[in-house]
C-alpha cells in the first residue's frame, strides 16, 4: 500500500494502479493484505476479493484508465472504490447465458451490500460496501 490517510478515527489506505493488465492482480494481493492486517479472514473476505477483481478489470477494460483503489473499513464496513480516468458510467447488463464475459457489475451487484459511482476529479469512482465484521470472518 502506498499511503494512508486518516478520515475520522479510522485509516483509508489508498494503492495507486498499474495501468496494464497486471492492475487487477495487484490490487487484489493488496486488499488481501489490507484485510489480513485488520484481522478480516473467511469466506466474506473471498467475496471481497472478488469484487475487488471486477472493479478493477472493469475500469481497466472500460474506464479509459485505472488510477487508485481506496479501501475503508469501519464499524463492520467494507467500502471499496475504484478510481479511473473515465466519464462513462457504469452498466449493470444482463448478460447473455452465451456471453464469455460482461458479468463483473452483476458479480458486485451480488456480492456487495450496494454499489455506485460518482464523478470526481480527473473522471470517476465505482464504490461497492461490503459488511465485515471481525467476529463473523474469523473460521
Amino acid at each position: 500500500m502506498s499511503k494512508t490517510r486518516s478520515e475520522g478515527t479510522l485509516p483509508v489506505v489508498s494503492l495507486p494502479l498499474p495501468v496494464d493488465v497486471t492492475a487487477p492482480a495487484v490490487a487484489r494481493q493488496a486488499v488481501r493484505t489490507t484485510l489480513a492486517s485488520l484481522g478480516l479472514e473467511g469466506p466474506a473476505v473471498d467475496d471481497v476479493l472478488l469484487a475487488t477483481s471486477e472493479l478493477v478489470t472493469n475500469a481497466f477494460e472500460h474506464g479509459e484508465k485505472p488510477d487508485r483503489l481506496e479501501v475503508e473499513y469501519a464499524e463492520g464496513r467494507l467500502t471499496l472504490r475504484v478510481f479511473d480516468s473515465g466519464s462513462d458510467r457504469p452498466k449493470l447488463k444482463e448478460p447473455s447465458p452465451m456471453a464469455a464475459r460482461s458479468r463483473g457489475l452483476q458479480l458486485v451487484h451480488a456480492l456487495s451490500e450496494d454499489w455506485g459511482h460518482e464523478p470526481c476529479a480527473g473522471g470517476k469512482f465505482v464504490w461497492a460496501v461490503f459488511s465485515l465484521h471481525r467476529a463473523d470472518a474469523r473460521a
